[in-house]
């Protein structure tokens, strides 16, 4: 069975009570709830001035998340479809507004009221179907919809996401470039391997490296720092691109943004960008000596022939108007 939760069962059913409870009492999972958290919401690039927003986190599960958001001086919504991670935010008197609702079919939120968003794995549950009423294309259409409308103009969403395959990292641009977002994608530490690959790679092995395997992949993954792993974090813009909708850059190995030299070697390993939702119109097609008479009155006839109603010809068919009359 594989290891990502949203390919075993539905979020509502695969966080039941035991697994919700087992998440938050994770020491190891707070941390990195924390370090994603605080990464999200550096990426919205609010106003430092001092002025609490209103933001909206996304999946927000039991809280994790949400308390970052609380320590940074700032008011959330957190909407979750478990009922079971809710019932343990309530538990933990986590500060903000608690909401359960399916983002799949739309926020329930007022127009332009929301200042911000963050979102930490969560958005790539909707790239599965689990019910035969579910069709992800229409759901990702029905978030990203809903999302743009309760955003502030010029406001941005910031989501961590673990997508399964670069389809489905294009199916999530793809649906948030036609609701209108600007935006792309942040790679952070893109040279590292994430640790699934690592746990495919040394899989291949035979059965009597069984033993030294599981002890070569204890020791690998307890050496490794997480904060220095590869993450994806899709930035979205509401509005047309501009300035201020430019994709930032992700971190290196160094802690620091990736420079162009060193982001260049390898395709994967680049910072995704897709700033421009409007496509060139389409331009019709005009000969050098232009729409002559010639031309139109073989356009007429064509129209006659299939019997729609064609003004007759006269002497001022084709005619070049003047300037003025």
């Amino acid at each position: 069975m594989s290891s990502r939760p949203e390919l075993q069962a539905p979020p509502e059913i695969f966080y039941d009570d035991t697994e919700a409870r087992k998440y938050t009492s994770s020491s190891r999972i707070i941390e990195i709830q924390a370090k994603l958290s605080e990464r999200a919401l550096e990426l919205l690039a609010l106003p430092d001035d001092g002025v609490p927003r209103l933001l909206l986190d996304i999946g927000c599960g039991s809280g994790l998340s949400g308390e970052t958001l609380s320590e940074n001086g700032h008011q959330w919504i957190g909407l979750d479809i478990s009922q079971s991670m809710l019932d343990v935010a309530l538990e933990r008197e986590v500060e903000g507004d608690l909401l359960l609702s399916d983002m799949g079919q739309g926020l329930p939120l007022r127009t332009g009221v929301i200042d911000g968003a963050i979102s930490i794995s969560a958005i790539q549950w909707l790239c599965n179907a689990d019910k035969s009423s579910h069709e992800p294309r229409l759901r990702l259409k029905a978030f990203f919809g809903s999302l743009y409308r309760c955003l502030a103009r010029g406001a941005k969403a910031a989501f961590q996401v673990y997508p399964e395959n670069v389809a489905q990292r294009e199916l999530i641009l793809s649906s948030a470039m036609r609701a209108g977002f600007a935006g792309g994608v942040v790679i952070d530490y893109p040279h590292s391997e994430p640790v699934n690959q690592l746990i495919v790679r040394q899989s291949f092995l035979r059965g009597e490296d069984i033993i030294a395997l599981s002890v070569s992949i204890c020791v690998h993954l307890s050496d490794m720092h997480f904060s220095k792993m590869r993450k994806e974090f899709v930035v979205l813009t509401c509005g047309p691109p501009s300035i201020s909708s430019s994709v930032p850059q992700g971190k290196g190995q160094d802690g620091e943004s990736c420079s162009d030299d060193e982001s260049s070697g390898d395709e994967e390993d680049q910072t995704v960008c897709i700033s421009d939702r409007h496509r060139p119109r389409k331009k019709q097609k005009v000969t050098k000596k232009g729409r002559t008479r010639q031309w139109i009155l073989k356009r007429k006839e064509k129209g006659r022939r299939k019997g729609n109603v064609v003004p007759r010809d006269t002497k001022y068919t084709g005619r070049k108007r003047k300037a003025r009359f």
